[in-house]
């Protein structure tokens, strides 16, 4: 599938994202835009514009009259984003399982399959961009709209940390397993299954921030509530 070329605002945010995710831009380093916009080879607009989309999802804080600055990702931070994500994750497929329609079904199963087909080439850029795709048929198949806009809101503010988990030897087939048995949870109206295995999979997307950037990888343990690791365990007995 070809991808659409990105912007000049979209590949100044991502890559600065990426740096900063990794910690090339440490806390605190100046989101000078005189000096991107020379590094980059583009003028100072979509830097700035790249530079308030990164304060939008909390990847740049803004200091008066001085500019933005790279902000401090600490594991415990790291930890709360992922925890709400999991949350909201697994009440999309919970409505999903409750609510999906026949077509839905077969447009996640069709993306379900996109996705086996970047993993089995192993092209982790076409697989996130399917991955997206992916995990927004299941928000619009949950048919709860105001559920789906705070969902994506949230994903956007870890995108960049989710993005990077594709960098770890061997995770594209264990996601793709992951996501066989959220659809098929999905598929037969599982609610609590499909709620737990998304659970699930975002906590092992977080382990799978920390093996990668091994300066956010500690304290993984606290990731999800006792509870949540509980609904876990059912859903690991539940029938496949």
């Amino acid at each position: 599938m070809t991808q659409k070329k990105p912007t000049q605002t979209e590949r100044v945010r991502a890559s600065l994202a990426d740096e900063i995710v990794r910690g090339s831009l440490g806390p605190g380093v100046p989101l000078d835009e005189a000096s991107i916009a020379r590094r980059f080879q583009v003028s100072r607009t979509p830097v700035r514009e790249a530079i308030r989309q990164l304060e939008a999802i909390g990847f740049a804080e803004a200091r008066p009259h001085r500019g933005a600055v790279v902000p401090r990702f600490t594991p415990e931070k790291l930890n709360e984003m992922f925890t709400v994500m999991a949350e909201m994750e697994a009440l999309c497929a919970r409505y999903a399982a409750r609510h999906i329609t026949p077509a839905e079904r077969l447009a996640l199963e069709a993306l379900h399959e996109t996705c086996r087909e970047a993993a089995k080439r192993g092209d982790a850029v076409e697989y996130y961009a399917q991955n997206i795709l992916f995990h927004d048929a299941i928000y619009h198949a949950g048919h709860n709209a105001f559920l789906a806009e705070m969902t994506l809101s949230v994903r956007n503010r870890v995108a960049p940390f989710r993005k990077l988990q594709f960098e770890r030897t061997g995770r594209l087939p264990e996601s793709l397993a992951e996501h066989e048995r959220i659809v098929e949870a999905i598929v037969r109206g599982d609610e609590e299954g499909a709620a737990a295995l998304m659970r699930d999979h975002m906590r092992l997307v977080r382990e799978s921030v920390g093996s990668v950037a091994p300066t956010l990888g500690e304290a993984t343990a606290g990731v999800l509530p006792e509870e949540m690791e509980r609904v876990q365990a059912s859903a690991v007995a539940a029938p496949r």
